[in-house]
């Protein structure tokens, strides 16, 4: 019997780890959607994934806007006629000290990296229920155990989304669902999140070390999506992180 190609929903899905995960499943010939703002970026990921074999669909999308989120939900449904995977990699930040932060500021890294995964996650199981099947991938951080200076937003967007996908666990488990969800943590990696970002501080950000590029972070959330797992640590930083947290939480 022929299986039909997956269908997979990448937000954040025009750059970085992101990018670097449509190019992988576009080799197994999957059909990608790629949720992201900027329409430039999108259509050129969208050339490399069908240059790669697999078939792109663009949508842009903002994720902090719920409202937008459902209806490219739909879109992709309406296309495909499923969702298989939906993988929340969307994420903003501020590089500042907490007295230098805005509220406008709060937000926005509120409403993209965490209230954006619950968007994709509300969305996704929509479709996924009455399938009574799927696999949710929340892309998070050792920063979800550990905080650190200088990214009190996002450190905190993190942390509220591992609150929330444990509550979903749980739930989850007690409707013995068989949809899967997932949360990888990750370590520093090499993307264009450093230009990107807002920063307040006299110099160009820079990830901790050790850094890692965005194609073997990727095949690590390819492999999570496809194995499953409460959690996914990629490297030791983040082991590293939860055990400071435990022994050192000062």
């Amino acid at each position: 019997m022929k299986h039909e190609p997956s269908v997979v929903v990448i937000t954040g899905g025009s750059a970085g780890i992101g990018r670097a995960m449509a190019l992988l499943y576009a080799r197994r010939g999957a059909r990608i959607a790629l949720l992201a703002r900027g329409v430039d970026a999108l259509e050129a990921t969208r050339r490399e994934v069908e240059a790669a074999g697999g078939t792109a669909l663009v949508v842009p999308t903002d994720v902090a806007d719920a409202g937008q989120v459902e209806r490219a939900a739909a879109t992709v449904e309406e296309r495909w006629g499923r969702i298989d995977v939906w993988i929340n990699n969307a994420m903003a930040s501020v590089f500042s000290p907490v007295a230098q932060m805005t509220p406008e500021e709060f937000r926005r890294v509120t409403e993209v990296t965490y209230l954006g995964a619950v968007h994709g996650t509300l969305s996704a199981l929509a479709r996924m229920r009455p399938r009574n099947e799927g696999t949710i991938v929340q892309v998070s951080s050792g920063l979800a155990y550990r905080s650190i200076p200088l990214q009190s937003a996002y450190c905190a967007a993190k942390h509220a989304l591992k609150g929330f996908t444990e509550s979903l666990l749980s739930e989850l488990h007690h409707e013995r669902s068989a949809i899967r969800v997932t949360m990888v943590h990750l370590p520093a990696v090499n993307t264009p999140q450093f230009d990107w970002v807002r920063n307040h501080m006299p110099g160009r950000p820079r990830p901790l070390p050790p850094v890692f590029q965005p194609e073997p972070i990727a095949a690590a959330i390819v492999r999570a999506a496809d194995r499953g797992g409460r959690e996914v640590f990629v490297g030791t930083p983040p082991i590293k992180a939860v055990w400071a947290e435990m022994f050192m939480p000062e």
